[in-house]
């Protein structure tokens, strides 16, 4: 079992920069695929980007690849997602989520934060 908390979102303009952090609880963090995914309002729940246990291997939705970067601190229990050149359409609730199978990547996630809110104004 893992406990996932998120912190980092805010309001930001349309061009800036963020970055976003998921603290993970208990025991063997670098057992666990890490994932972030978003829900715009009205919309369904989306995979944005997503790390292997030890960093190796990572992947993205197209519409965040080149702005996005999703990277993992096992020491400190934590998953970051660096997001830059931000975008109004970026508007979203952004979820941690956590399993321990690597493949599908994009979904199949066990664990899930409460959520934090990226507001990008243009």
């Amino acid at each position: 079992q893992v406990q996932l908390v998120e912190s980092g979102g805010g309001l930001v303009q349309a061009g800036d920069s963020l970055r976003l952090s998921c603290a993970a609880s208990g025991r063997s963090f670098g057992n666990y695929v890490m994932a972030w995914f978003r829900q715009a309002p009205g919309k369904e729940r989306e995979f944005a980007a997503g790390i292997s246990w030890r960093g190796s291997n990572t992947d993205y939705v197209d519409s965040v690849k080149g702005r996005f970067t999703i990277s993992r601190d096992n020491a400190k229990n934590t998953v970051y997602l660096q997001m830059t050149s931000l975008k109004v359409e970026d508007t979203a609730v952004y979820y941690c989520a956590a399993k321990a199978r690597l493949i599908p990547l994009a979904s199949g996630y066990d664990y899930w934060g409460q959520g934090t809110q990226v507001t990008v104004s243009s």
